[in-house]
């Protein structure tokens, strides 16, 4: 008899795309410069709403958002973001739409900085993963220091929809932190998989 997989508490459910995403991407290190800029607009596109909303969104987001390429969103003019308020396949938020192209924007000077946005954000943690192993669901923090002094860093240089809360829940998707329950199968993930953009 087949053993059913034991997952963080809030994965427990019948969604395909929501098993999927703990088992495949959520607290697996992300290296890939355009998988993280994806999950930094999504999450901010997240503020307010249930991660189910924008989970099942994501591929009309990818489609209006050119494929989350910095450079193409840093150009969207005011025609573009005023056709984005139009489409019914994403969050229909004037601020968060503009700050997908003001992020696009930072995004790229951060890229020119620091050769990429990824050298950038792993320079926090000294590029090793934080693995907190949590208990339970009461374990889990909504942020902590080390999500303060990335926001306030990212908000200095323009980002917006960067409150040390989406930070915190954006490096647990690209697995600056790794917050799986220790009950979980993905409790200590295997290394030498990470997880690559989806096309």
């Amino acid at each position: 008899m087949k053993t059913e997989k034991k997952r963080c508490w809030w994965a427990g459910t019948t969604d395909p795309d929501y098993i999927r995403y703990h088992d495949k991407e959520w607290g697996r290190p992300v290296h890939d410069d355009g998988l993280l800029f994806e999950m930094l607009i999504l999450e901010g596109a997240q503020a307010g709403l249930s991660w189910s909303t924008i989970l099942h969104k994501r591929a009309n987001y990818q489609r209006a958002f050119a494929h989350f390429e910095p450079k193409k969103v840093a150009r969207f003019d005011a025609a573009r973001r005023a056709e984005l308020m139009l489409d019914a396949g994403i969050v229909r938020n004037r601020l968060k739409i503009d700050s997908t192209v003001t992020n696009a924007q930072a995004f790229l000077e951060v890229q020119r900085e620091f050769g990429s946005f990824d050298r950038y954000l792993w320079a926090f943690v000294e590029g090793k993963p934080v693995i907190n192993g949590p208990t339970r669901r009461t374990g889990i923090p909504a942020r902590t220091e080390l999500s303060d002094r990335i926001s306030k860093d990212l908000k200095k240089r323009g980002f917006r929809f960067v409150g040390t809360t989406i930070l915190y829940a954006y490096l647990q998707a690209v697995g600056v932190v790794n917050d799986h329950t220790r009950d979980c199968f993905l409790y200590r993930p295997a290394p030498g998989h990470p997880a690559k953009r989806r096309q």
